[in-house]
């Protein structure tokens, strides 16, 4: 049984972008690859939207580590969260303001009885 000396912080289907180079667009993880050698090189390869395939160290270990160089997660369920949060946000204050705008379209003293006839 090897023993493995590295965390990886990738894994293949994760969306990712680059920190200092937004110009390469979102990238996908499409291969990963770990070397079973003790002390062995651990690497993924990330299909861009410009069109290129990088290779980056994905070890936690190692000072050169995708992560360290600028590679981040896009958390995609955060996302949906958030997006949730905020559209019942908004369904909620718009409720809010028909309730209101129903209010004062009501006339006082409007309650679809006759008046003075």
């Amino acid at each position: 049984m090897v023993a493995t000396d590295y965390s990886l912080y990738l894994a293949v289907g994760d969306r990712v972008f680059h920190k200092k180079f937004l110009r390469w667009g979102m990238g996908v993880v499409v291969e990963e690859r770990r070397s079973q050698l003790p002390g062995g090189f651990c690497y993924v390869r990330i299909n861009f939207q410009d069109g290129n395939i990088r290779v980056f160290d994905n070890n936690f270990k190692s000072n050169g580590c995708c992560y360290y160089a600028g590679i981040q997660k896009i958390d995609t369920e955060k996302e949906m969260r958030r997006s949730r949060k905020k559209q019942e946000a908004l369904r909620k204050k718009i409720i809010k303001m028909l309730l209101k705008t129903r209010k004062m379209l009501k006339a006082p003293g409007e309650d679809g009885a006759c008046g003075s006839q």
